[in-house]
C-alpha cells in the first residue's frame, strides 16, 4: 500500500535527469516521424509545395545575374524558403496542435512520464527538419536546374536565418492552437499566415503596398526575418537591384524577430496554464 513518503519519492516528469529526458525527446522525435510518413499528403503540403512554387515563379528567371555576382535565383530562393518555413512552423504547431487538443491526445499525454517540454521539443525538432528539407531541396533545384551559383558561406548563413525563423514561428503557432477554438485554429493560421506573407516583403517591396499596409509591415516579424535572410544571402547593393528593400541594422532585425519569438513562447505557456487551471477546476 503506498504512503505519502513512496508517493514523494516518485520524481516528477520535469524532474527528470538528462539522459532520461533525450531517451524520452528520441522517442518523441521518432513519433512525430512515423506520423508524418503515414499522413503524406501534409509532407507534401509543408515541404513539396514551397519547391513547386519555386519550381514555376522562380527558375523562369534562371541565367539572370546581378552586378555584385548574385544570381536572381538564389535570391528567390530566399523568398520562398522564408514563405515555407513560416507555412510550415504556423500550421503544425497551430492547427495539428490544435486537432490534438480537440482529440485529447495532450490530456492524455499529462498523464504519462513525458514531459510537455519534452514534447515540444520533440514537435520543434521535426520542424527543424522540416526547414533543412525545404532549404536543401530549394537549393538544389536552383542549384541544377536554375544555374544558381551559391556561395558557400553565404548559403550557410542563410540557412542558419531559416532556422532562427523556425524557432520564432513555432511559438505562435502554439500560441493561436492554445488560444483559440480547435475548430477554428485553422481558420485563424490561414488568416494570420497570410498577411504576414504579403506585407513580409518576400515577394515584392513593400513599398508597392497602400499606404496604410505599408506602415503595418515593420512591425510583423516577417519583415525582420525577410530582412535577415536578404542579408544573408546577398550584398546590399544586389538585394536592392533585385527590388527588396534593406532597413535598419542587422542587431534590430534579430532584437525585433527574437522578442516576438518570446512574446509567442509567454503567450503558449499563458494558454498552457490557463488549460491546466481548467482541467483542475
Amino acid at each position: 500500500m503506498s504512503t505519502d513518503q513512496d508517493l514523494a519519492r516518485v520524481p516528477s516528469p520535469e524532474a527528470l535527469p538528462s539522459g532520461g529526458r533525450l531517451r524520452r525527446l528520441a522517442a518523441q522525435v521518432t513519433s512525430e516521424v512515423t506520423r508524418y510518413r503515414r499522413l503524406p499528403e501534409y509532407f507534401i503540403g509543408v515541404v513539396v509545395l514551397p519547391v513547386i512554387l519555386f519550381a514555376m515563379f522562380g527558375l523562369p528567371n534562371a541565367g539572370t545575374t546581378l552586378p555584385g555576382g548574385t544570381t536572381v535565383v538564389a535570391l528567390l530562393f530566399v523568398s520562398f524558403s522564408c514563405y515555407g518555413v513560416v507555412s510550415q512552423s504556423l500550421f503544425s504547431f497551430g492547427a495539428e496542435l490544435a486537432a490534438e487538443r480537440e482529440a485529447g491526445w495532450l490530456r492524455r499525454l499529462r498523464a504519462t512520464p513525458m514531459p510537455m517540454s519534452v514534447y515540444f521539443a520533440g514537435k520543434l525538432a521535426v520542424n527543424l527538419v522540416f526547414t533543412l528539407l525545404i532549404a536543401v531541396a530549394t537549393a538544389l533545384l536552383a542549384s541544377l536546374a536554375g544555374d544558381a551559383d551559391f556561395d558557400p558561406a553565404r548559403l550557410a548563413a542563410t540557412v542558419g536565418v531559416l532556422l532562427l525563423g523556425t524557432v520564432v514561428f513555432s511559438p505562435m503557432g502554439a500560441a493561436i492552437a492554445y488560444w483559440a477554438r480547435p475548430r477554428a485554429a485553422s481558420t485563424i493560421v490561414n488568416l494570420v499566415f497570410l498577411p504576414l506573407s504579403f506585407l513580409s516583403g518576400f515577394f515584392f517591396p513593400p513599398s508597392q503596398l497602400p499606404d496604410v499596409l505599408q506602415g503595418v509591415a515593420p512591425w510583423l516579424p516577417t519583415f525582420h526575418f525577410g530582412q535577415l535572410a536578404w542579408r544573408a544571402m546577398a550584398p546590399a547593393d544586389d538585394v536592392r537591384r533585385f527590388g527588396a528593400e534593406l532597413s535598419g541594422s542587422t542587431w534590430l532585425h534579430v532584437a525585433v524577430v527574437l522578442v516576438w519569438g518570446l512574446v509567442c513562447t509567454a503567450v503558449t505557456v499563458q494558454g498552457y496554464r490557463r488549460e491546466l487551471q481548467r482541467e483542475r477546476s
